[in-house]
């Protein structure tokens, strides 16, 4: 094998694989980069068997072939090299590639690729493609939702569902819920509902950072396996198996109060009382007032740590029905209100032991639904 690409080419493509590399493994292998000159361009790939990015580098390709070298030694030798051309060669039958910039140069031993797990192929099924944008702000108003720990797989995933011209996102933790529609360019050819890993959609998310095109979107016959297909790069990763629960029996269908006030100040507010909750169980307790005829209704947050002390917090709110009092975990009230790119947000209650939801104003494709902490009034 014998290449010259250039640095900063390589490094963005090593950066972009890296993360895709096993951490833990009881496959050793798992933690090298596959690396495979071939044509005019550089593939790279790294798994850890639950998802597989792969990544084309423009090169100069002067002996096709492939090996595999360890994950963290190359991508810090790599970006600590000058912006320059970097010559890359393997004796042929050898296992030790020699990297060549300038007058630096280092000698890596690798592993034989054939050693290499082999990346999925998803071929049928159903396949769509999404805008990029449009999947960026689903994956972002979603993914945070989702269960970390894993007791219950489905719920360390994000449903997605594909029906018609509509792609519906969801995630759940338990304690709230997330609930994103996108819209497809086309519709697909029949229902298909599976459970992506968060940590997958969370992965592509930072992908479609500069990620310009649609994003082409195939899931297998077998539902087992999906495949991201953006812009040089490809993202596979296995599915989760298991039914996610049916989450439209938590969205409360009316309210009986309804808030609606500037997303910035509200979320101000629950940053403050964060301050005090934090040694208070998480607890924000939000009072919602009616105006009377010339006067804004309003919010007020607050917040009880019994050593520290406390907190109350007013904002104006346009209220519509009786007044209201509920209380959050500010921390999911925190995080839902810094990915909402409105300026204003609706407030839904019914009672203090009723879930309360979350509408962005402005568009009807997003839902955020937060249990509510029983609490002394």
């Amino acid at each position: 094998m014998k290449l010259s690409c250039l640095q900063e080419n390589l490094s963005r493509g090593l950066g972009i694989v890296g993360r895709a590399v096993a951490t833990r493994s009881t496959l050793p292998i798992t933690q090298n980069i596959f690396l495979s000159a071939e044509q005019s361009q550089l593939k790279l790939a790294a798994t850890n068997l639950e998802m597989a990015t792969t990544c084309w580098v423009g090169a100069k390709v002067e002996e096709e072939g492939s090996i595999t070298m360890p994950a963290r030694l190359l991508i810090d030798f790599v970006s600590s090299l000058p912006n320059d051309l970097i010559e890359i060669t393997l004796p042929s039958g050898g296992h030790t590639v020699e990297l060549k910039s300038g007058r630096f140069q280092a000698h890596i031993n690798g592993i034989d690729a054939q050693d290499f797990p082999p990346i999925p192929q998803v071929i049928g099924g159903i396949g769509t493609s999404v805008e990029a944008g449009a999947l960026r702000e689903g994956i972002t108003q979603v993914a945070f939702a989702a269960a970390v720990e894993e007791s219950r797989p489905v719920l360390a995933g994000i449903n997605a569902e594909f029906e018609g011209t509509d792609l519906s996102l969801a995630s759940a933790d338990g304690f709230r819920l997330a609930v994103h529609k996108v819209s497809l360019p086309s519709p697909v050819e029949e229902k298909v509902t599976v459970i992506i890993p968060a940590r997958t959609l969370t992965e592509l998310n930072r992908l479609l950072g500069d990620q310009e095109e649609p994003v082409e979107i195939l899931i297998n016959q077998q539902k087992s396996q999906a495949l991201f297909r953006l812009k040089n790069v490809e993202v596979v990763s296995q599915l989760i198996q298991g039914s996610f629960p049916n989450y439209s029996q938590v969205i409360p269908q009316g309210y009986t109060t309804r808030a609606v006030l500037d997303v910035g100040e509200f979320l101000r507010i629950s940053r403050m009382s964060s301050v005090f909750a934090r040694d208070g169980s998480g607890i924000v307790r939000l009072v919602i007032t009616p105006g009377a005829e010339l006067t804004p209704g309003k919010i007020a947050a607050s917040a009880q740590a019994e050593e520290i002390g406390g907190n109350v917090s007013e904002i104006d709110a346009l209220v519509d029905g009786e007044e209201a009092k509920i209380a959050f975990n500010v921390k999911y009230l925190s995080e839902v209100l810094s990915i909402l790119r409105q300026s204003q947000v609706a407030l839904e209650v019914t009672t203090p032991s009723s879930p309360g939801v979350i509408r962005p104003i402005g568009v009807d494709n997003y839902v955020h639904v937060i249990m509510p902490m029983f609490v002394q009034w």
